[in-house]
């Protein structure tokens, strides 16, 4: 390949959202673009009609961008490579099957799809390997011309080279040997004109100067037939590495039955991007030795990425460590902008946001208590409340006691007369409640907390009093004195 800078591709079928498995092999070929100073490209593989969902290709472009992974080429983004849908380039994958068949590489074949699944079914029924039996791989050149004059349906299949071995260096996994005798007759050119994968990848990576194929395991069995082609054409056969599969923590194939696996949904329930993109990479990758820290910005994940620390074994999609992540990020988030990223799950929860400085004080209390965006209405209704209710019989034994009559009564005109623009005032007035009263610790904040907020529990308390303010708090404690 005459072109000496890293050039990846990450090539999505436009059939529908952005699989975390997908997320993960775009994320891996970024990481391997930037630390090495290349371009990081995104190719429309949209071969199949059938399957194609309008809008994909926008929503996966704008979920990269989102999550921080901006293309260098691409649909949208322009390149001296384009163009960038496989579906535009229909003219160069059957320029190139051409070629092959001059060379004796490919082969019309003609059968029915009815005749390939009886096919199929009698090779089930003996017990063999499933597979094209070539059965249209020795036509004469006068009988292809018959069949073809008489428009007689046809695909164009690579004709595999038999009693081989393809050798070939995996980047994660080392040296895989695979017989061909093994490998079907592949179908390179469809009856609708279209190519089939083989065949565009083989033809877009070498013309597009792609230098390293970065994807998952599941096309490793498919190695050989591109080498092949690569062959075929006389082409460099790029440097390929071949990412283990995400498993469910039973150690299935991660699948919807588990839980989501949509990039979207994770994103709606508010991971945070720069949490769900930390989580990812190291879904089957890890810096080093002696690293023990797990978060790291993209700036240090570019740094510290190689596919040499990529393992070959299945990596657990653990949902437990996305959430831990999610949440450590919150707590370390700019305020600002996490009270912005808030503002709509408080909306929708039904409470009022339009008042930021507030919103931002609750944010600023039960942001430690959030794994995502989406649970903050669990955690703010103490704030809104306009009564206080207390259900189980004990909080309203303890509420309802002479100790905390005392503290309620005293405590009423003392609240009165504090200045709650400052913390520490709240917190001054506290400790001299309690040695005023001779009530300390548990058995004073107690009943005060399940008084005003209907909870044994929750975010600090001199915060949780000030951002309800003086007049609601005096309001609380009067109804239960």
């Amino acid at each position: 390949m005459s072109n000496s800078e890293v050039r990846v591709r990450f090539a999505p079928s436009p059939t529908g959202y952005l699989h975390v498995g997908g997320l993960r092999t775009a994320l891996f070929n970024y990481l391997f673009a930037k630390h090495n100073n290349g371009k990081f490209i995104l190719r429309v593989e949209d071969t199949d009609q059938t399957r194609k969902v309008e809008g994909a290709v926008e929503n996966i472009i704008d979920a990269l961008n989102k999550l921080g992974l901006d293309i260098d080429e691409g649909p949208f983004k322009g390149g001296d490579f384009g163009p960038y849908y496989q579906s535009e380039r229909l003219d160069i994958y059957k320029k190139y099957c051409d070629e092959l068949l001059e060379k004796g590489m490919a082969y019309y074949a003609f059968e029915t799809p009815e005749e390939l699944d009886e096919m199929r079914k009698l090779q089930q029924i003996e017990g063999r390997q499933t597979m094209y039996d070539r059965r249209a791989r020795d036509f004469t050149q006068e009988e292809v011309k018959e069949k073809l004059d008489s428009g007689i349906p046809y695909v164009i299949r690579l004709k595999v080279p038999l009693n081989e071995e393809i050798i070939f260096e995996d980047l994660i996994r080392g040296t895989i040997k695979i017989e061909t005798n093994i490998i079907d007759d592949q179908v390179l050119l469809k009856a609708d004109g279209f190519p089939t994968y083989h065949l565009a990848n083989v033809i877009d990576d070498h013309l597009m100067e792609i230098t390293h194929i970065i994807r998952g395991e599941e096309w490793v069995t498919s190695v050989p037939k591109h080498i092949i082609l690569y062959r075929a054409f006389g082409w460099e056969v790029p440097k390929m590495a071949h990412l283990p599969l995400l498993l469910n923590p039973d150690k299935t194939k991660l699948s919807k039955r588990q839980g989501d696996v949509a990039v979207e949904d994770y994103m709606a329930k508010g991971y945070l991007n720069e949490a769900l993109i930390n989580f990812i990479a190291l879904l089957g990758w890890h810096p080093g030795d002696g690293i023990e820290e797990e978060i790291f910005s993209m700036e240090k994940l570019v740094e510290l990425f190689s596919l040499e620390k990529v393992h070959s074994a299945g990596a657990v999609f653990n949902i437990d460590k996305l959430n831990w992540m999610n949440n450590d990020y919150i707590k370390n988030y700019d305020l600002d902008k996490l009270t912005e990223l808030l503002i709509p799950y408080i909306t929708e929860a039904g409470y009022d946001a339009s008042d930021f400085e507030k919103t931002k004080k609750v944010v600023s209390a039960i942001r430690v208590y959030l794994n995502k965006l989406n649970e903050v209405g669990e955690h703010i209704k103490m704030f809104y409340q306009d009564k206080v209710v207390v259900e189980s019989d004990e909080d309203k034994e303890i509420v309802t006691s002479e100790d905390a009559k005392k503290i309620f009564n005293y405590l009423i005109p003392a609240i009165s007369e504090t200045d709650f623009s400052e913390i520490e005032n709240i917190k001054n007035l506290f400790s001299e409640a309690q040695k005023a009263l001779g009530i300390k610790g548990k058995k004073f904040f107690q009943p005060l907390r399940i008084a005003i907020t209907g909870q044994t529990h929750g975010p600090e308390f001199p915060l949780t009093i000030q951002i309800l303010g003086k007049d609601k708090v005096v309001k609380f404690l009067g109804e239960w004195r």
